[in-house]
């Protein structure tokens, strides 16, 4: 396949795996973006056709999709408007003769989700699913990226203040999900009504991160759990933290802990040909987040 794709969310961590991962295949790419800034300079400097959109806007859209034989399609998660913007997707890769979109979901979408961004992605998948369209679901787990929102607090304290108790899950790295995006997009026939749950490579607490943190940077990182609305009230006062991004993470915490996130797979390695990256190198390449 040499046909061209779209990557939303263009200028994100996944997204610009992906194109990194499309490019080294050869395959042309469009690349969605909010605003020109030096971070789409970078991609146009790679090649990347750059079109200016909004998800939430049906034209730019359509526009986005005009000649695309593939998508890569995601929503923030810090902001609502997933079921709109699913329908202007739909409504626009069906006008264009779109062949596959790779929605990106997350492990905890399900019906009963406490969290209502999880809940809308359950619901965008379902309809995906009836659009007629090929459809491929992401359903990643906790991205590594996580440990980024408490880099200050690392920092400044020693230590890693979240709600998680002793709760599991494998953490995965936006590289390797780009890494899946685009294996997927430059081969989508053979992932058509496919959902995959993409898990990282061990199943780890917070005690165990802390622990790999502490022997990477030579300090003593102490993880220390907190119950889920004292957090609230320490997210309120993060400026960068919507009312909606705080509902979901406090579910998302119940959910850990309740071992909604608990488990690994294979299903990384089995689709890019390699184990899925650990926390451990997550941390040693961004080790100045956390100095």
């Amino acid at each position: 396949m040499k046909d061209k794709v779209l990557i939303t969310g263009a200028t994100g961590a996944t997204g610009q795996s992906a194109i990194k991962h499309l490019l080294e295949r050869n395959i042309p790419v469009r690349a969605m973006v909010h605003k020109i800034d030096e971070r789409s300079a970078v991609l146009e400097k790679l090649g990347v056709e750059i079109v200016v959109g909004d998800l939430n806007d049906f034209d730019s859209v359509s526009t986005a999709l005009e000649g695309i034989s593939a998508a890569y399609f995601l929503y923030p998660i810090q902001v609502p408007g997933i079921l709109e913007a699913t329908a202007f997707f739909i409504q626009a890769a069906l006008e264009n003769g779109v062949n596959h979109i790779v929605n990106i979901s997350q492990r905890t979408a399900r019906r009963d989700a406490k969290s209502h961004a999880a809940q809308n992605h359950w619901i965008a998948e379902r309809l995906l699913d009836r659009s007629g369209l090929h459809i491929t679901h992401l359903r990643p787990t906790l991205f590594a990226e996580w440990l980024s929102y408490v880099a200050k607090d690392i920092r400044e304290n020693n230590r890693i203040v979240l709600p998680f108790g002793e709760g599991k899950y494998a953490p995965i790295t936006a590289e390797d999900q780009g890494h899946v995006i685009a294996a997927i997009l430059s081969e989508p026939g053979r992932h058509i009504g496919k959902t995959y749950d993409l898990l990282g490579l061990e199943e780890l607490s917070l005690f165990n991160i802390a622990a790999i943190l502490s022997e990477i940077i030579q300090r003593e990182i102490t993880y220390v759990p907190i119950e889920i609305e004292p957090f609230k009230q320490i997210m309120v006062q993060n400026p960068d933290f919507t009312p909606w991004f705080i509902q979901h993470l406090s579910a998302i915490a119940s959910d850990v802990r309740n071992g909604v996130t608990a488990g690994t797979n294979d299903t990384v390695e089995e689709l890019i040909g390699s184990k899925p990256l650990s926390i451990a190198h997550y941390i040693t390449e961004n080790k100045n987040l956390f100095l």
